[in-house]
């Protein structure tokens, strides 16, 4: 089977059932395993009395090894499925690991959800979970823009990505990418500890990203009928040479505030702000998930047109 047909099937099988939570119980994602491997090279190699030039040396080390596994298992798997008549079924079914639309549907709507019955506190502590800033003051619009701002991003970097590297590599290119997300996560830090350590992991993911982050900025745009110009104009405010597209296009198509002031383990960050609306609300975090939703399923339309151009191309 076109390997666009197993993407699709992939994309279906994991919005329809996740990564199911007496699973998790049982077995923990992935993702936790690499984590956990990243988290003890950290520790044996990075030790702040080594010169800078060589913890960067042990951390792009680190970042080798990690791809060097996740891409080995990969293939394994593939080599694998191909022993089997329905071996394409398997490589969809892991397939699914890779990808976060059901679960990053499900958090953002728990926020929803809290705040629709005006409970702040629940909805600082919900939003805690898929962002990384200091939740524990933030009012309505903090929530609903700290929890907008997750939703862009990680449409890219959970979802449109991950599906974008297994079209074009299959298991092992996806896999590839989540350990490397995973490690510009952990490890790809400006704080003094990780700095050189982690710089191989934050440029090496900023790389994986150039193309998919545009593509979801793009489809965000589409999805929310506006932000073209929001996102032109913004995109390139953020820090990150990609994380500004998607979370720019967000704010453009809901006509509404994101960035601004953030805290960050007690330290208060000035961040650029996108679009030029007001701050959000719970009704636009509602508006939001269905741009979201809209947006996946623009993906999926591409991944099928790619996976009948393959078979009109044999």
């Amino acid at each position: 089977m076109p390997r666009a047909e197993i993407v699709l099937a992939s994309l279906i099988l994991e919005a329809m059932v996740g990564y199911p939570t007496a699973l998790h119980a049982r077995v923990p994602h992935p993702v936790v395993w690499a984590g956990s491997m990243l988290q003890t090279l950290e520790m044996l190699w990075n030790r702040p009395q080594d010169a800078a030039s060589r913890r960067r040396v042990l951390g792009c080390a680190t970042v080798v090894l990690v791809i060097a596994c996740a891409v080995a298992i990969g293939l394994g798997i593939e080599v694998w499925a191909r022993t089997f008549s329905s071996g394409w079924l398997l490589v969809a079914v892991v397939g699914t690991l890779g990808m976060a639309q059901r679960s990053l549907f499900e958090h953002v709507r728990s926020v929803l959800s809290t705040l629709g019955q005006q409970d702040l506190p629940m909805a600082r502590e919900r939003v805690a979970h898929i962002v990384g800033r200091d939740t524990s003051r933030l009012d309505e619009p903090g929530v609903s823009a700290a929890a907008l701002e997750s939703l862009a991003e990680s449409f890219n970097d959970g979802v449109l990505a991950p599906a974008f590297w297994f079209l074009v590599g299959g298991l092992p290119a996806l896999f590839a990418y989540k350990a490397l997300n995973t490690a510009d996560s952990l490890i790809g830090h400006k704080e003094e500890r990780w700095r050189a350590f982690g710089w191989a992991a934050a440029r090496a993911d900023d790389v994986a990203n150039l193309i998919p982050a545009r593509i979801a900025g793009l489809l965000i745009a589409i999805a929310g009928r506006g932000g073209f110009r929001v996102m032109l104009r913004d995109a390139s405010k953020h820090d990150s040479p990609n994380a500004g597209w998607p979370e720019a296009a967000m704010a453009g198509a809901l006509g509404v505030r994101l960035g601004g002031v953030a805290t960050y383990d007690g330290i208060v960050h000035e961040r650029p702000i996108f679009g030029d609306g007001s701050a959000p609300r719970a009704k636009d975090l509602a508006r939001g998930l269905r741009v979201y939703l809209a947006a996946c399923a623009w993906m999926w339309a591409i991944v099928l047109a790619v996976a009948i151009a393959s078979r009109f191309g044999r």
